[in-house]
């Protein structure tokens, strides 16, 4: 295979590194323009082990001639860009040197016996994609995070999902209506009523409801769970961060059914 001769930018008004820029550094910046920055080699790594074929690889030129000799030939399209400005398009205080621009997935439709996490209005980044690396770690592959939910491919949760992306269903921006479409049971996570994780009959497959972080699962929503469960906290906290809490009912929902 012949590799193709990479491109060098070196000019800040590159329209390229314009839009790498609102990508890495607006949350909804994907959906406008339909793509997604994975910045560091450990994001990258993890979408070629899930045969993503990157659009446009991009390495910083102190970075490029080590690289090249694993990373050729890896995107259609290879950039090297002046260390500065590769820097200046990153959201990070140590920024990587390198990064994938991938198109954004299409969205799957409800697969509707699949082991399945809702997320109703999680706001926080970090526990989103905490959350979607513990479903994909427990086994559950389906993610529907109904409207008002941080956006599942900004650059937060995709550094805290650690690659998880990759594995899971991802399903965003719909009303609760969807969830009509499921077959299996829907378990509600609650910090107040319900039975007690350790000693609960868990049905599996399931889809569980993690709720906002102040508020926890709607009313509305919890009205749908043919189940309730709440973790019992010997300590005396009054609740769990939301993302410590899907670990630990993922977990033991995956345990009990023998996985």
């Amino acid at each position: 295979m012949s590799h193709a001769t990479p491109e060098h930018i070196s000019s800040r008004d590159n329209p390229l590194l314009k839009e790498l820029r609102k990508l890495a550094q607006e949350p909804g910046a994907y959906r406008k323009l339909g793509k997604v920055w994975l910045e560091g080699d450990h994001l990258c790594r993890a979408a070629r082990q899930r045969g993503v074929r990157p659009a446009i690889a991009v390495f910083t030129e102190s970075f490029w001639p080590q690289a090249q000799f694993e990373w050729t030939d890896a995107a259609d399209r290879t950039l090297v860009v002046a260390d500065a400005l590769l820097a200046g398009v990153s959201g990070l205080e140590s920024p990587a040197p390198m990064g994938f621009v991938m198109h954004l997935p299409m969205r799957p439709e409800l697969v509707a016996d699949a082991p399945t996490v809702v997320l109703d209005r999680l706001q926080d980044a970090g526990n989103v994609g905490s959350v979607l690396r513990s479903a994909a770690a427990f086994g559950f592959s389906q993610i529907v995070a109904l409207k008002g939910t941080a956006a599942l491919w900004a650059p937060k949760v995709l550094r805290a999902g650690m690659g998880a992306h990759f594995g899971l269903r991802l399903i965003e921006g719909v009303e609760a209506e969807l969830l009509d479409g499921l077959e299996v049971p829907l378990v509600a996570t609650s910090s107040h009523h319900g039975d007690w994780l350790h000693k609960a009959q868990l049905p599996h497959p399931c889809a569980w409801l993690l709720g906002h972080e102040g508020q926890g699962v709607s009313a509305a929503l919890e009205a749908r769970a043919s189940h309730r469960i709440r973790i019992a906290q010997p300590g005396g906290e009054e609740s769990l961060n939301v993302a410590a809490a899907a670990a630990i009912c993922l977990h033991a929902s995956a345990a009990l059914s023998g996985l």
